[in-house]
């Protein structure tokens, strides 16, 4: 697994070579020109590499024409939201649980109804059983038919993820991992943030369990693994990756279409290694400094004005029998 590349740097050398788009912009240009211009990004993945483009004018309504489009067609759309840190008070928002009340109205507004909402991580920020009580009843508000977590450190201050586990872990396995399947896609959820010290870690137990849970997998079904600590080496320095998670990568490599959704990092990041694909999310929180460009990743104090660029959700597309699966971030800007 390589190391990590900032999407807002220059093009780095894996880039050479590669096709342009249809901009006429290789594809970590194009990242970087719609970050300068605070414009959603589209990604559509297709046997592991990722194609983007820019949500223009032409997409303003492209949530309610996909929803549209989707009615009868078989095709799963689906919500994450992540690191809601309900119960923060700090300068970098003081107000955590009405940007999570955004969060959910871009939800219910996106012109379609999920077929569900996972939340991958940190729904609270101290484990408190009234931060628990909260986030649910806020999560209940989601147009949805089913909401799904994960649990992020912060949900298991102090007590080993007990108190997550009884609000949020009724039908899981081991310390809260699961899987499930809908629309001919498999869903991987694993639990990286118990027994860490400064990395994540998924333990042999954990594992095991992928390698049951995927054995009678044929190889063309498409993957979607969540979890709230990257899987991939994002910068160990501060903890952004997974000690243990090549083990499970490996499991995984003989999938055509593996996609891993993260947490954690507060912010948006995309890097592909060969047939997998991982996609860091925002969060409905605080923004969080760019890896390396601070002493420690504290949350970070911006213009009033600037916080809800930095803040989001993702939805995202697949339809069956197809071997592509799109992405999209919006701002709550």
């Amino acid at each position: 697994m390589s190391d990590y590349h900032d999407s807002h740097d220059g093009a780095s050398a894996g880039d050479a070579g590669r096709p342009e788009t249809e901009h006429g912009m290789n594809r970590r240009q194009l990242l970087r020109h719609a970050g300068w211009f605070g414009g959603a990004v589209v990604l559509t993945v297709a046997s592991g590499e990722v194609i983007s483009r820019i949500a223009d004018s032409r997409d303003s309504n492209v949530g309610a024409a996909a929803g549209a489009a989707a009615v009868g067609s078989g095709e799963l759309r689906f919500v994450q939201v992540s690191d809601s840190h309900i119960g923060f008070h700090g300068p970098a928002n003081m107000d955590v649980a009405g940007s999570f009340g955004e969060a959910i109205n871009k939800v219910n507004s996106l012109g379609f109804r999920p077929d569900f909402v996972m939340h991958s991580g940190d729904l609270t920020h101290l484990s408190t059983a009234g931060q628990f009580d909260q986030v649910k009843q806020l999560m209940a508000g989601m147009k949805t038919d089913r909401v799904f977590t994960v649990p992020g450190e912060h949900d298991s201050i102090g007590d080993a993820g007990r108190a997550y586990r009884r609000t949020f872990g009724r039908g899981t396995l081991g310390d809260g991992w699961y899987s499930f399947d809908t629309h001919g896609v498999h869903f991987i959820a694993l639990v990286n943030t118990l027994s860490l010290e400064k990395l994540g870690h998924l333990g042999n137990e954990q594992i095991d369990f992928v390698r049951k849970d995927i054995a009678g997998l044929s190889s063309d079904t498409p993957i979607v693994v969540f979890s709230h600590i990257p899987l991939f080496a994002m910068y160990p320095q501060w903890g952004w990756s997974t000690d243990d998670a090549l083990k499970v990568i490996a499991l995984l490599r003989r999938f055509s279409s593996v996609t891993c959704l993260n947490g954690h990092v507060h912010q948006l990041f995309t890097k592909t290694d060969g047939n997998i694909t991982f996609h860091s999310a925002t969060t409905t929180a605080y923004p969080l400094p760019k890896p390396g460009r601070a002493p420690a990743p504290t949350p970070q104090v911006v213009p009033a004005r600037q916080l809800k660029d930095a803040l989001g959700i993702r939805s995202v597309g697949y339809r069956q029998g197809d071997r592509e699966l799109a992405i999209k971030d919006q701002r709550l800007a």
